[in-house]
């Protein structure tokens, strides 16, 4: 099988190419940087520029699948530019996939993509299945999630099936989330956001990478929820990981207000709460390595020490 990624180079991305190597798959991505690509046996790399409308469509020769990771992090400061990026680069990348394959003759059958479980409501007491769409978010988050899930889904009109992983928190050794937790904690200066109640749905970074190659491999198609079955609070998160590390969290918790004067609107990634079901994907056959908070935190913390 040959499949097409975007946002290949990310932390993602990179654990799914080698599942892809693996079971070999050759690869196809899509860069914008000419220092980026490479032409190996079976791994290519294809120039695009989607704000200018440009890509190699040489990038969808004998591809079969397109996994579309693609969009600039949240992780930085909202400013309204920023703001307008973050859409932008999840809307006119599906955009220029989307009027790039209705223009030649292609055997893309499937389009699997990230979304994020941003779109369900911030709450302490709801339990979100991926038909919940009552209750969906009014943030910015949500809008984004909207905006990115709306224009994938119209793949279908051009007959390519979709599939939509709504990705929850990413715990991996090598950058995000774990790192942003485990280093102060580390310094001795770790401490709970709020009241640590928020919800934290998590999925280890092999899990997901697992689940992304699953639903190919079984031709998945809808919304699936990309969450480990156990979320947990921001304070079992916190302490689990002071535990394993031998640490005592001995600051007090952060207010929110404090947060919100040093980041902004996008505080809300620290306090937003959203406890998510991932039981549709189990029942279609996905068995998680990651089930538990414990486990992935011993997993994480054993590959430092490597």
């Amino acid at each position: 099988m040959k499949v097409l990624i975007t946002g290949a180079t990310g932390l993602i991305g990179q654990e799914i190419i080698k599942l892809c190597h693996n079971a070999n798959y050759d690869v196809h991505y899509l860069t914008t940087n000419k220092t980026k690509l490479k032409s190996e046996r079976n791994y290519t790399g294809f120039l695009w520029d989607p704000v200018s409308g440009f890509i190699d469509t040489n990038c969808f020769n004998g591809v079969e699948v397109i996994i579309h990771l693609a969009g600039a992090t949240v992780a930085k400061r909202w400013t309204n530019a920023y703001k307008k990026e973050i859409i932008d680069s999840r809307v006119l990348t599906t955009k220029l996939l989307i009027e790039s394959l209705e223009k030649i003759t292609h055997s893309v059958r499937q389009v699997v993509s990230a979304s994020a479980i941003g779109v369900y409501k911030d709450s302490f007491k709801n339990y979100y299945m991926e038909e919940d769409n009552k209750d969906m978010d009014t943030s910015f988050l949500a809008d984004v999630v909207n905006k990115w899930e709306t224009e994938v889904l119209t793949f279908k009109k051009i007959g390519v099936e979709v599939c939509l992983l709504r990705i929850g928190v990413v715990l991996s050794e090598n950058g995000g989330v774990f790192l942003k937790i485990t280093k102060p904690i580390q310094l001795g200066i770790g401490a709970v956001f709020g009241n640590g109640k928020q919800w934290q749905s998590w999925i280890h970074i092999l899990d997901l990478a697992r689940l992304f190659i699953f639903v190919v491999e079984e031709e998945l198609e809808g919304i699936y929820n990309a969450v480990a079955p156990n979320a947990v609070s921001n304070h079992k998160l916190t302490h689990c990981i002071a535990r394993k590390l031998d640490k005592k969290i001995r600051l007090p918790n952060v207010p929110k207000f404090v947060m919100k004067m040093i980041l902004g609107e996008m505080h809300i990634l620290l306090f937003s709460s959203q406890r998510v079901c991932s039981t549709k994907i189990i029942q279609n056959g996905f068995h998680f390595h990651y089930e538990n908070i414990s486990q992935a935190v011993d997993d994480l913390l054993n590959k430092f020490d490597q």
